[in-house]
């Protein structure tokens, strides 16, 4: 039974109000879900605390959406990886394509943060994908390798116990559009074989990779039960409870 993790991105939406009401559906509609299934949620930082006080206790974890990757100093507007860590978050999204495309993320900087969420006991959930003009130039698996080997330079073997992946293809993200089943597992097998083969980590077989890109609960169960697939990182279907526990539950599904 291969574990399952449904991560749920809520980007720059939620008040803390509305976030800490959303905490508490998703709180009361997922206390019984299979242990092979662990759910995320990911609110802005403003909603961190009032939603870690609602879901502590529950099989609902806390992430962040980003982090520095140095411990503190004077970096106005960022947070630590202790921070998140003092907040309650058990991990953080790393190298997002919107912090990558907005904010000037890089494979340098991706790594950076990787290191720095390890060293205290966050687990990163490190983003990787291509643009459209890349899938379409046939650069996919050029795109991806360079990104896992970058983001993932110099951890340890013994630390991929730690590390998920998600893939995103940024063609696929709020467009509507999603990556085919086939598609997802062709690049989640690419990534699989690359932690195995260049990082040596005999763990690969168990890294959960999560797939990103327009997942609804219409398509989320065809693509949780490829071979590679984990689970997912979910933006916009995250949103609203309905929606993110009928994803979770195509999770149970998959793993049964």
């Amino acid at each position: 039974m291969k574990p399952m993790i449904v991560a749920g991105n809520w980007k720059m939406y939620k008040l803390i109000d509305e976030a800490g009401k959303l905490a508490t559906q998703l709180k009361k509609q997922l206390s019984k879900i299979k242990p092979a299934v662990t759910p995320v949620v990911c609110p802005p930082f403003t909603a961190l605390a009032e939603v870690a006080s609602i879901i502590k206790g529950s099989r609902l974890l806390l992430g962040g959406q980003d982090m520095h990757w140095e411990t503190q100093g004077a970096y106005t507007g960022e947070v630590s990886a202790a921070m998140l860590k003092d907040a309650g978050c058990a991990c953080v999204i790393i190298g997002h394509s919107e912090r990558r495309q907005y904010f000037g993320e890089t494979d340098a900087t991706v790594n950076k943060k990787v290191h720095a969420a390890l060293k205290v006991g966050l687990k990163p959930i490190m983003c990787v994908g291509e643009t459209e003009a890349q899938r379409e130039q046939g650069q996919t698996e050029a795109v991806i390798v360079r990104q896992v080997e970058g983001g993932l330079n110099d951890v340890a073997v013994d630390q991929f116990a730690q590390v998920i992946v998600a893939y995103e293809p940024v063609w696929a993200i709020g467009t509507g559009k999603n990556a085919t089943p086939g598609q997802a597992q062709e690049v989640h097998a690419l990534i699989r074989r690359l932690v195995r083969d260049r990082f040596k980590a005999a763990t690969a077989s168990d890294l959960p990779i999560l797939y990103g890109g327009s997942v609804k609960p219409e398509n989320a169960l065809e693509l949780f039960l490829q071979p590679d697939i984990n689970g997912g990182l979910i933006g916009g279907a995250s949103l609203t409870a309905d929606s993110f526990v009928q994803i979770v539950r195509a999770g149970e599904a998959a793993v049964s």
